[in-house]
């Protein structure tokens, strides 16, 4: 019997890693910075800043300060940019000298299985350029070898859970269709922005801010426990979306 055309099994063509938990290891420097910008105005915690992990870093920080000092009324963007600013200072200064600034575990050995079989990498991000290019710098990424394109935050006109990040990644890497990319972060607002894409494949990754229980809420396609049990599940292609998780390991989820 012939397919439909529309049946017609694609191969996942470009994989776009989160940054921050997905692909670097930084022991949740996001998380502590964000709150040490924002401790001469109002105190937050851990948990608090989580729940905006994945989000623009200056979304978050309104979402935060609305929380914690202005329910449902107006306040100056004055402050967003004064919190900003000293975060951006801290994790720069961070991510150019912390020692243990690093891949995530397999995460170079995963590069080099996609883009042996000629899968195009990206990476995105709720940063901003600047920091995206001093982790590029510390790591050794910033010579294309790997990514085929990068985008931060600040060149979108809207950051997660909306789909900007990763369709500005498709453009800059040439891929036109949707199922054929596979979105892979640590937050529900990777899962977001994946969904909104319409991507084959939205996997997140247990290892990083969000526990599994925490991301199976959130529709996706595959929860994995590391990075190792992704390149299986890129070659497989696309699966449907859904609120539960697929492994082609089940050992690793």
């Amino acid at each position: 019997m012939n397919r439909k055309l529309d049946d017609k099994p694609m191969n996942i063509a470009l994989v776009v890693f989160d940054i921050a938990g997905t692909v670097v290891r930084d022991d949740d420097a996001v998380n502590r910075c964000l709150r040490e910008a924002l401790a001469d105005f109002a105190e937050v915690t851990q948990a608090e800043v989580n729940r905006v992990m994945g989000l623009p870093k200056k979304t978050a920080i309104r979402a935060l300060l609305e929380l914690k000092l202005f329910p449902n009324q107006d306040f100056p963007e004055e402050l967003v940019t004064c919190v900003h600013d000293d975060f951006l200072a801290r994790m720069l200064r961070f991510y150019r000298t912390a020692p243990e600034v690093e891949p995530m575990p397999h995460a170079t050995e995963t590069f080099g299985i996609l883009k042996a079989q000629g899968v195009k990498l990206a990476l995105d991000t709720g940063f901003s350029r600047p920091i995206v290019d001093a982790l590029l710098t510390r790591l050794g990424w910033n010579d294309g070898s790997i990514f085929d394109a990068t985008v931060a935050s600040d060149e979108v006109t809207r950051g997660r859970p909306h789909a900007d990040l990763t369709l500005r990644a498709m453009k800059l890497t040439g891929i036109e269709e949707p199922r054929t990319v596979a979105k892979v972060g640590d937050t529900p607002a990777d899962l977001g922005e994946g969904m909104a894409a319409g991507c084959g494949l939205v996997v997140g990754v247990t290892n990083g801010t969000h526990t599994r229980e925490e991301l199976a809420a959130h529709p996706h396609t595959h929860l994995i426990a590391d990075l190792r049990a992704l390149p299986p599940i890129v070659f497989a292609g696309p699966r449907s979306a859904r609120g539960d998780s697929l492994s082609a390991n089940p050992s690793l989820v």
